[in-house]
């Protein structure tokens, strides 16, 4: 796990560099279809990056996007109406075959299918139209590190080539990265209060939500400690009622729009005296009991959750190793999940 994070400010500028014209031309020719909806299939780690994509295309490109409900096809067996609509599918292995059966029953139903995958040669990828590589490299440790923020780069390359954009903003991103991931002592301080951690809230909204997703189960599948993400405009509507002035929480702060509207969730964690650390811009970090301070100057809000997801990815480890425990033989689960 440690090495594949690490690995995480080469893949993004090898998919900067090598990745990105296919993807433009991928983008290309699904914009030349005028989808007039889009649905993204994904599980685990890739559901919180498929979670992002709904943002950014509904932000971004005016178009309603909904998350699927693959047992209503695998299970169900139902035959819904799908001509002209894009179904993005997001696997890391592209192997699971409930996805697989989901988007060929999709495909069949008129819609239009990409697959996102780390494996060009799955058999998601061979049932799909098109095929997008995240070009990670293999990942061998169970919990999905640079897989993840490969996953979101190339879904924001394909929302910028739907607009006709070549996403050059994300340029800086890879050495934005390899500065967030040097700063181990930032960490390892942060780690420290989470070691006998009985549970744990992380909320966001807007672009930073799926990060507290994917921050959450990096936690819950390492560490093995239940926490629990929630938007903050969620946790307003009764679960705030469980966090108290011993309640550990994480915000993911976004410069930008997301972060404004997260400012009375903030507030009102304040009033009730939690343990408040936030993952952010220098001033968020700066009003909290504690933090991360992200390099967010210059970087777009929908870009950020590349950055804000690395830090949590590191502390899950340090807390991990700070328990006894080995984060890459995490139990109960397989690098593949098969589901149907």
């Amino acid at each position: 796990m440690a090495g594949e994070m690490a690995e995480q400010p080469g893949v993004l500028r090898r998919l900067l560099t090598e990745g990105a014209p296919q993807i433009s031309r991928t983008a290309e020719r699904i914009a030349a279809r005028r989808p007039r909806f889009v649905l993204l299939s994904a599980r685990g780690t890739s559901d919180h990056a498929a979670l992002y994509a709904k943002y950014l295309t509904e932000i971004r490109l005016g178009l309603p996007c909904g998350l699927t409900s693959m047992s209503t096809t695998t299970a169900y067996g139902a035959e819904p109406r799908l001509a002209d609509v894009l179904l993005v599918t997001v696997s890391q292995s592209g192997g699971s075959p409930d996805l697989v059966a989901s988007t060929e029953a999709a495909r069949k139903a008129g819609a239009i299918t990409l697959a996102v995958t780390n494996n060009a040669d799955s058999p998601l990828a061979e049932v799909s139209e098109f095929h997008i590589d995240m070009l990670a490299g293999p990942e061998k440790a169970l919990p999905a590190t640079k897989t993840y923020t490969a996953e979101l780069l190339a879904l924001y390359l394909f929302v910028a080539g739907m607009r006709g954009e070549q996403g050059a903003e994300a340029e800086p991103l890879p050495d934005l990265a390899a500065q967030v991931l040097e700063r181990d002592e930032d960490v390892r301080r942060l780690a420290g209060r989470y070691r006998f951690a009985e549970r744990m809230v992380i909320t966001s909204r807007g672009y930073g939500y799926p990060t507290a997703k994917e921050a959450a189960l990096k936690l819950m599948e390492t560490s093995y400690i239940p926490a629990l993400a929630y938007s903050g405009a969620d946790l307003l509507h009764g679960p705030l009622a469980m966090v108290d002035n011993i309640s550990p929480v994480i915000a993911i702060v976004t410069e930008g729009r997301g972060g404004l509207a997260l400012q009375p969730v903030l507030d009102r964690l304040r009033g009730r005296g939690a343990d408040l650390v936030v993952v952010g811009p220098e001033a968020q970090v700066a009003a909290a009991s504690a933090g991360f301070v992200l390099p967010t100057e210059g970087v777009p809000e929908a870009l950020q959750p590349v950055l804000e997801i690395l830090p949590l990815q590191k502390l899950a480890w340090e807390v991990t190793l700070a328990r006894g425990q080995d984060p890459d033989v995490p139990r109960a689960i397989a690098k593949i999940t098969e589901t149907h």
